[in-house]
């Protein structure tokens, strides 16, 4: 019961998305970051509100963290957009607001963004209809691309694990060594000290 009571949950988890509203300012930019893992489908819809009798503009750009641009929409309103990614990165979605009227004497914009990533952003209901799917067979791959994802995430968290395990391992031995030579050098240090010491205190005579 356990096991079946899961896998009625697993497609409620699935329809989880990003979902986020925020009011811009005007002559202001506001940007949002997510780590999205390889070789997976983002897409999103935005819809920002219109400023009346006013030459408001708003610029929606996407990048990654070499700043690569992966959508960009000036004067943007209200549209979809989606990318797949090449690498494990930070995206960044930026909004920025442009007004020749200067500040305050236009409203702030409202901006609704909804996004969604890997099997969030599959449209399964097109799948069964390209692939003449059942309800049964599209639910099934569905619990089969988010069990895929669940691996690779796992398999990511191992190899991170497995990095951050080999950096601690490799300064342990940076730590050990430095704190011998440390050692040996006050060891060394003091040795000289005791010796030039003797050798003063006999030039002096004050002892033989």
């Amino acid at each position: 019961m356990a096991r079946l009571a899961a896998l009625l949950l697993l497609p409620v988890l699935i329809e989880s998305v990003f979902s986020i509203s925020f009011f811009l300012p005007v002559n202001s930019r506001k940007c949002l970051r997510e780590e999205i893992h390889k070789d997976v489908l983002v897409t999103g819809e935005y819809e920002i509100s219109e400023q009346a009798n006013t030459k408001t503009k708003t610029n929606l750009k996407i990048t990654d963290s070499s700043s690569h641009t992966l959508y960009s929409k000036e004067d943007a309103t209200k549209g979809k957009f989606a990318f797949t990614t090449e690498d494990y990165d930070m995206f960044e979605v930026c909004f920025e607001s442009k007004s020749p009227l200067g500040t305050g004497r236009v409203p702030d914009q409202l901006v609704n963004l909804d996004m969604k990533h890997g099997v969030e952003a599959k449209n399964y209901e097109e799948i069964a209809k390209v692939e003449k799917l059942k309800p049964l067979e599209v639910e099934l791959r569905r619990l089969e691309d988010l069990s895929e994802s669940i691996v690779n995430d796992f398999a990511y968290m191992k190899k991170r694990e497995e990095e951050m395990r080999d950096t601690n391992e490799s300064t342990n031995t940076r730590v050990l060594y430095f704190s011998i030579f440390s050692m040996c050098c006050l060891i060394g240090l003091a040795t000289w000290q005791v010796f030039y010491l003797r050798r003063f205190f006999k030039a002096k005579k004050l002892i033989e």
